[in-house]
């Protein structure tokens, strides 16, 4: 992308000075950084596709209830107040049809009187239920429960109904009908890696801090889990990525009047979606203060006008609830807390933390298949000393100050809100990683910032981490499906042959089709590998460093905040 923000012009030189040598950009450097990010996003897009062909149908958190909401709008249904949408007839056949509940081999303790996902035989694929205008839409005289997903407003599942009829599968069977709205989230998240990319290419000047980051999201096994399955995350994650990239724009400068309007646009299509981009305010406050080039009137007023539009586009509908229903997020269905352990006081912040890094990570299904907790525990400390690494060395600490706090906001919003929780009834609730993932991105840009000042500022000394970060996101990316496919489908004693038979059952697609995703993706995947693996030399030939103790170059997107 074209940075077209105003840098200083260099000081000419005096009469007789020789100039020391400085880093040129060739043109192809631009183009490689720009193909790299293109395979980058094919990655994060295949190995998402992936997970959605992996995981059981209705075997991640609220799936169902998504899947009820998209085909409601679907079929002219509306969106009810909270507490006044049903579930739809077919999808509570589907949802027996998927064996759900049934524990899964991998669950994290295993039930011996509970009913065994292993031991249900799978519905053939001709037989399973077809959607139908007599069977999508529920009301109180269907006989189903409650779908509580009224209460965020309609924007994703109105984007998920318009898949549907632009495919033409609004008649399809329920598992094909729910595959094509995984792929849907798969997309929204592979869209995500550029902005990730440019957000620290943006921060550092530097084209491998942007690969860094463009690999970050293949590390988070839940990352793909959650976001190879029907969930109006996928939307919060990429519009949180979205204002991300423009709050870095704006913290090394861009204090033009478009991207202000442009943020604005951008929360408010958020906030039609969930409240967590409400979450993203502090970054934008804390871009405009921190931004330098512009007095303070100028940059409130920027503000002001990011806020209103805010409010216009999406802001409207939280104002709404507050005056007509007296909350901000109503209540779409009272929880059952009996079935709920009491927490003692002293043990909530422990607990607290424990099980938000550890969903942050791995826990997949509805939360009972856990990834080992040294990975957590490992993972934890990682990102924790990346952004300490972020906000201590000098190079882009304004920026790095503006990323964090997405994230931090995020987590410190899901712990409060379960801690309030606790106070009024003992029990913990709510605590699920995934509601992080609006600051993948921002944690992106961090990991990367702090790559790059750890390389002293040098591209092409962090080049030569490339490759490392590229392998070992793949490894990871690749490591965490295995894990996944076992713990779904190898039941004790089986064997892969034997879970690999049980997958071919359940899954909506033929034996051919699904051999077809797997070989396109292992071929994205190596493909991903050679580029991350050659990002040196082609770096090499297309561009050089500054000499030793010269200053660096004003190249395009090169942080104003860099010191």
């Amino acid at each position: 992308m074209t940075d077209t923000t105003p840098h200083a012009r260099p000081v000419p030189a005096a009469a007789g000075t020789t100039l020391p040598r400085t880093a040129t950009a060739r043109p192809s450097a631009g183009r490689r950084y720009r193909r790299a990010v293109a395979v980058l996003t094919l990655v994060v897009a295949a190995w998402t596709v992936v997970w959605a062909v992996v995981t059981p149908m209705f075997r991640s958190p609220d799936e169902q209830n998504h899947v009820n909401s998209v085909l409601r709008i679907a079929y002219g249904g509306g969106w009810p107040p909270p507490g006044d949408a049903y579930f739809a007839p077919v999808i509570a056949d589907a949802v027996d049809e998927a064996a759900y509940p049934a524990d899964l081999p991998g669950r994290w303790r295993h039930r011996e009187d509970a009913r065994q996902f292993v031991d249900v035989v799978p519905v053939p694929r001709e037989d399973r239920t077809l959607v139908d205008a007599g069977n999508a839409v529920g009301d109180a005289s269907s006989g189903t429960e409650v779908d509580q997903m009224t209460q965020h407003p309609p924007l994703y599942y109105a984007l998920g109904a318009g898949v549907l009829h632009a495919t033409g599968l609004t008649d399809a069977r329920w598992d094909q009908v729910t595959l094509a709205l995984r792929l849907l989230d798969a997309l929204l998240l592979a869209l995500v890696v550029p902005l990730a990319a440019e957000s620290a290419r943006r921060a550092t000047g530097s084209p491998s801090a942007g690969l860094v980051a463009g690999a970050f999201p293949l590390l988070l096994p839940q990352l793909g889990h959650v976001m190879g399955a029907v969930n109006n995350d996928a939307l919060v994650v990429l519009a949180c990525a979205a204002a991300t990239y423009l709050a870095v724009r704006v913290v090394t400068g861009d204090l033009r009047w478009r991207v202000a309007v442009a943020i604005g646009v951008v929360l408010g299509l958020g906030m039609l979606t969930k409240v967590m981009l409400a979450f993203a305010v502090p970054t934008v406050v804390a871009a405009y203060a921190l931004a330098r080039g512009r007095r303070w009137p100028g940059r409130l007023g920027r503000l002001a006008a990011a806020g209103g539009m805010t409010l216009v586009v999406g802001g409207w509908w939280w104002v709404r609830n507050v005056v007509t229903l007296g909350a901000v997020q109503p209540v779409g269905r009272p929880r059952e807390l009996t079935i709920l352990a009491t927490v003692p006081d002293a043990d909530v912040p422990s607990i607290i933390a424990g099980r938000l890094a550890q969903s942050f990570f791995g826990n997949l299904s509805w939360l009972e298949v856990h990834l080992a907790g040294a990975w957590v525990v490992w993972g934890t400390v990682a990102l924790a000393a990346a952004g300490l690494v972020a906000l201590v060395l000098p190079g882009a600490r304004r920026t790095a100050v503006v990323v964090l706090l997405l994230p931090a906001a995020l987590a410190l919003g899901v712990a409060y809100n379960a801690w309030d929780f606790h106070a009024e009834t003992g029990r913990l609730v709510a605590i699920q990683g995934r509601y992080v993932f609006g600051g993948v991105a921002a944690l992106a840009t961090a990991v990367a910032i702090a790559g790059w000042q750890l390389a002293r500022r040098s591209d092409r000394r962090l080049a030569r981490g490339v490759p490392v970060v590229v392998t070992l996101a793949l490894a990871a990316a690749v490591g965490g499906l295995w894990w996944a496919f076992g713990a779904f489908y190898r039941g004790p004693g089986e064997t892969s042959g034997d879970a690999v038979e049980r997958w071919l059952a359940w899954s909506p697609l033929p034996e051919p089709a699904l051999l077809g995703v797997l070989a396109v993706a292992a071929a994205v995947l190596l493909t991903g590998l050679v580029v991350g693996l050659a990002w040196p030399r082609r770096l090499a030939a297309s561009s050089i460093d500054p000499a030793p103790g010269t200053p660096s170059p004003a190249v395009p997107g090169a942080p104003k905040d860099a010191r």
